[in-house]
């Protein structure tokens, strides 16, 4: 519509207008139906069976403060 009729029918209250938000989710490349938790220390049996390289890992938060002494 032009802008002078949807004025008019906006000011009669013939017009009610909506905004549409949708959005698009696909599966990433890290998507799994399982959740496995990532391994938080680093083991001497993983270091010798070489295991680690295919693990995840927790990352550090070296931002933390940590507790006080």
């Amino acid at each position: 519509l032009p802008e002078r009729e949807r004025s008019e029918l906006k000011r009669r209250k013939l017009l009610l207008e909506v905004t549409l938000k949708s959005f698009w989710i696909r599966k990433g490349s890290a998507f799994s139906t399982a959740v496995a938790r990532p391994e938080t220390e680093l083991t001497p049996e993983m270091i010798a069976t070489g295991s680690w390289r295919q693990l995840p890992f927790k990352p550090y938060n070296f931002s933390s403060l940590g507790l006080p002494p």
